[in-house]
């Protein structure tokens, strides 16, 4: 069990019950819940789409076609 605070603990307890209000704690992450998500999956599309079309590299034509 948890000790007793004392007279000391007791006054800091009440004097920093403000800090847990809803209004003063982090909302930020509450008010666009798949942002994250939609970040990395983009993201990964982002990385998935430039390894797939990563240029590659063309062997030289085998006949030359002269032009006179």
């Amino acid at each position: 069990m948890a000790k007793p605070l004392g007279p000391t603990g007791e006054f800091f307890k009440r004097r920093d019950e403000w800090r847990k209000h809803p209004r003063l704690s982090n909302q930020f992450r509450h008010a666009l819940p798949g942002l994250g998500t939609g970040v990395v999956a983009f993201g990964i599309y982002l990385i998935a789409e430039a390894a797939y079309n990563k240029p590659k590299i063309k062997s030289p034509p085998s006949t030359i076609k002269v032009i006179t």
